[in-house]
């Protein structure tokens, strides 16, 4: 086995876990509708969206003053969904057809294609393979997402979880439908809410998006760099970074352990902690800077294009989370949702905190309705999150 084909298999092993919980939900499903057959039977996920998506518009227009647009609604199957989520990794220009192969490849589990794609062009394979365990290995927990114009739902989970949830429950299997039915429609109600909030935050989706590929793009950099270095720098990075030995036969190996070390998305974060989101200057160990003279220069072009987008996703998460907090705090199927889907209930719910959240409160107590709009256009830096009184005064 070559170097390129136990990246394959590492990478597939990074998703095990989700891989695992995929087949134990397909399962679960066949021995409900196996028990079930003709006798209990959940409305398709199509018809019942059909008639939320009008209503949802109508709520989001009420509360935040905002024309919900008229987007287009899809029910991919795992394997796209999983390619959904290559799309939201906002590659660079040059860097879009590799990564829709590599999650394509992910998704299919063909170490083959990984390993192939790995050997093609290592550098953006060391740059876009991080994204895989964020990105899918907690699909089984993700109802839907929001791209170009288009919600997009989970079928495989939202269609699988009641049939699942009610056989868990037990017979008599009649006897508790209505509410196990009632939460599936509290599920459905709460993803489309929040894509379709998302769908109306344009400005910041730009923004966040034009941030991501440009911290794409530095990334990208920084493998170029790493990979080109010569065995002595790479020998000696290793030691004064006091990083496990790779075998010299791994050429390849060894410089991606490095770079997954010295990706400022890691490494910064992890010396500076999360506050780095707030700082206008980084520094570097100058004994790194003697192998890698242009280490500096990169995690300092990376501090503008990593604010941004932490302000702008936060905010858009943040936003989502308060409207459907706002608008289903009175809704019967929502509750149902939370007590039958999430074993939670409301009085726990509400009680969450997010910096997001607080934040769009914290404004949306102070301006009101128009609130929305403003944050939408304007949206803080990194330093107004933590201090929504200084955006107020700026605005």
């Amino acid at each position: 086995m070559d170097e390129f084909e136990e990246f394959a298999f590492a990478l597939l092993d990074q998703i095990s876990v989700e891989i695992s919980e995929e087949n134990t939900i397909r399962e679960s499903r066949s021995k409900a509708a196996e028990t079930f057959a003709s006798k209990i039977v959940f409305e398709d996920i199509k018809n019942i969206s059909d008639r939320l998506l009008a209503d949802g518009a109508q709520k989001i227009f009420q509360f935040t003053g905002i024309t919900v647009p008229e987007n287009r609604i899809e029910f991919p199957d795992l394997e796209e969904f999983k390619r959904l989520k290559g799309h939201k990794v906002f590659p660079t220009k040059d860097a879009v057809l590799f990564v829709d192969e590599l999650f394509t490849a992910i998704a299919q589990e063909n170490t083959d294609k990984i390993a192939q794609l790995a050997k093609n062009n290592t550098q953006l394979f060391l740059v876009y393979s991080t994204y895989a365990k964020g990105y899918i290995s907690q699909i089984s927990t993700i109802y839907g997402d929001f791209y170009e114009s288009t919600i997009y739902l989970n079928k495989f989970v939202l269609s699988s979880y009641p049939q699942i949830i009610l056989h868990k429950q037990g017979a008599p299997y009649e006897s508790n439908f209505d509410q196990v039915n009632s939460g599936y429609h509290g599920a459905l109600k709460m993803t489309i809410l929040e894509e379709q909030v998302h769908s109306i935050q344009k400005n910041l989706y730009d923004i966040n998006k034009n941030a991501v590929i440009e911290v794409n793009k530095i990334n990208e950099e920084l493998a170029g760099i790493i990979l080109s270095l010569d065995s002595a720098k790479i020998k000696g990075l290793y030691e004064h970074l006091q990083l496990p030995l790779v075998p010299d036969e791994y050429p390849i190996a060894q410089r991606a352990n490095l770079f997954f070390t010295l990706n400022p998305d890691n490494f910064i974060v992890q010396v500076l902690g999360p506050d780095v989101m707030t700082y206008t200057n980084v520094s570097v160990d100058p004994k790194i800077s003697e192998f890698i003279p242009q280490l500096l220069d990169i995690y300092q072009r990376w501090l503008k294009p990593i604010q941004t987008h932490h302000a702008a996703f936060t905010v858009m998460e943040g936003m989502a989370e308060f409207v459907i907090r706002s608008i289903l705090k009175d809704d019967r199927d929502f509750h149902n949702y939370l007590v039958t889907f999430a074993n939670t209930d409301m009085s726990s719910y509400q009680v969450r905190k997010s910096m997001g959240m607080d934040f769009t409160e914290y404004v949306s107590n102070k301006i009101g309705k128009e609130s929305y709009k403003i944050l939408i256009a304007k949206p803080p830096t990194t330093r107004e999150l933590k201090n929504p009184e200084s955006y107020l005064k700026r605005i």
